[in-house]
């Protein structure tokens, strides 16, 4: 009992206490918001773990997008009450990454695995064309090369041989597997085998020449990437830049900015000076965007 009554004594114990109380009060009155199912807190919620679903499904990762949206919420909380009691330097930045940096990650891991199944591609449709000298069925040739295949393009065409074991066709299983992965390079890979299915003639040939034609279109985007990087690289300096003068100059001279926030002319400048910065950006990416 004297050892509790010491530590309610202590002002700093008291005060960490309070923030815990504060994260756990707020995170469950939020939780208690979002479990009305009419309510618009709730409908936003379903929409955007609906979304985080969708997107590590296709992907072939099974963390429940529910879990994702509920550490975003405790850590939205917890940098709030944080910056309540000690004043958490630049905490509207943390909760911008709380926000958006999860959605941000999954779309990077997402394009890097559509890029790792476009340097794939070629080698799966050189190994349809020959499963196809053996067999004369294309359902057939397309389960066979299943066992030759490395991850990831293997699970996009797994997934694609149980669908057609469950009954779809091999046209439905190959549109499904090109609406999963989201690639122009592999959109025109499958529509050369559906089209060279159904239009008849030889089709191994036709699958080696598109094989070669995807080889020289990587060929291609990886010389575009090497003369185009260097220019990236000062983009992202360039944009980043002049956070970097902000700060340099409000350490030098503080409140060298203030003019910009007290008056509606500074917030005039201000505004038309991040708009500017914005478009010099895209701009900028649409430039570097070279389209094969």
């Amino acid at each position: 009992m004297h050892r509790i009554e010491a530590l309610l004594n202590d002002p700093q114990m008291v005060k960490w206490l309070g923030v815990i109380l504060v994260i756990v009060g707020t995170f469950l009155s939020s939780g208690l918001m979002i479990s009305d199912p009419e309510g618009t807190p709730r409908r936003l919620h379903a929409r955007y773990v609906l979304f985080l679903d969708r997107k590590l499904r296709a992907m072939f990762i099974w963390t429940p997008g529910e879990h994702i949206a509920l550490g975003q919420m405790a850590a939205v909380f917890a940098v709030l009450a944080l910056h309540f009691y000690v004043q958490v330097p630049y905490w509207y930045l943390w909760l911008l990454i709380i926000t958006v940096g999860p959605a941000g990650y999954i779309e990077v891991l997402r394009r890097r695995r559509v890029q790792k199944i476009e340097e794939q591609l070629d080698g799966f449709i050189l190994a349809l064309a020959n499963a196809l000298k053996s067999t004369p069925s294309i359902g057939d040739a397309f389960i066979g090369v299943q066992k030759i295949l490395h991850t990831p393009i293997r699970e996009e065409v797994d997934l694609a041989v149980k669908e057609m074991r469950l009954g779809s066709t091999l046209d439905q299983a190959l549109l499904s597997m090109a609406g999963r992965i989201g690639s122009r390079s592999v959109d025109a890979a499958l529509a050369a085998v559906l089209i060279g299915r159904q239009v008849g003639g030889n089709l191994p040939k036709i699958l080696e020449t598109t094989a070669a034609a995807l080889r020289e279109m990587q060929r291609l985007e990886g010389v575009v990437r090497t003369k185009t990087a260097e220019g990236k690289t000062q983009l992202w300096v360039l944009a980043l830049f002049p956070f970097f003068m902000l700060y340099a100059f409000d350490k030098i001279s503080p409140g060298y900015f203030e003019p910009l926030t007290e008056n509606f002319l500074g917030y005039t400048c201000a505004v038309i000076a991040f708009t500017l910065w914005v478009a010099a950006i895209l701009w900028a990416r649409k430039i570097l965007n070279v389209d094969i």
